[in-house]
């Protein structure tokens, strides 16, 4: 583990890297379900984080069907024990077959862990993924390295940031 604080170790992602590799992980997925020419029956997203991702890869592949899971395993900056807040439609989900179930990140796999045992048949993908949880995730795009803090755009504001060099 690094000295860094997370801010120091940071990936940022803007809106448009997390729209640009939401359709990676959506083209990534295309024809791979189980339905007729690979048709995916519903995307799920893991609120909050994977709402944005989720809703990009249910438009590109032409999914309808879109429901959420909310677990909570962050408290602010600080990971704990995943828990679920709110069950997805239980007729649609069964096991999870043909459902993409969505999430921005997998970090420790702790969530990941958690609705993988209520949904074994789903498919797990995220748009990031860290060495701990990988094993989890069946799709993903990118990966960093276990010390790497994401920020979010969703987490983030707009401000002026003082340059490097010269002026004030």
């Amino acid at each position: 583990m690094s000295d860094l604080l997370p801010h120091e170790k940071g990936f940022h992602v803007s809106w448009d890297q997390i729209h640009r590799d939401s359709r990676a992980l959506a083209w990534r997925l295309d024809k791979q379900g189980p339905g007729e020419d690979g048709a995916w029956k519903a995307v799920v997203a893991i609120t909050r984080g994977g709402m944005a991702p989720a809703m990009i890869v249910a438009r590109e592949l032409d999914i309808r069907l879109v429901d959420t899971i909310s677990v909570r395993s962050y408290h602010h900056q600080d990971q704990g024990q995943a828990e679920v807040l709110n069950y997805p439609d239980q007729e649609m989900m069964g096991d999870g077959t043909g459902v993409l179930i969505v999430d921005d990140l997998v970090d420790s796999g702790k969530t990941l862990e958690l609705v993988r045992k209520m949904y074994p048949s789903a498919h797990f993908a995220t748009v990031y993924a860290k060495p701990k949880g990988r094993p989890q995730v069946d799709t993903f795009i990118t990966e960093v390295s276990q010390d790497t803090w994401i920020f979010f755009p969703w987490d983030m504001a707009m401000q002026y940031v003082k340059p490097y060099r010269g002026a004030d």
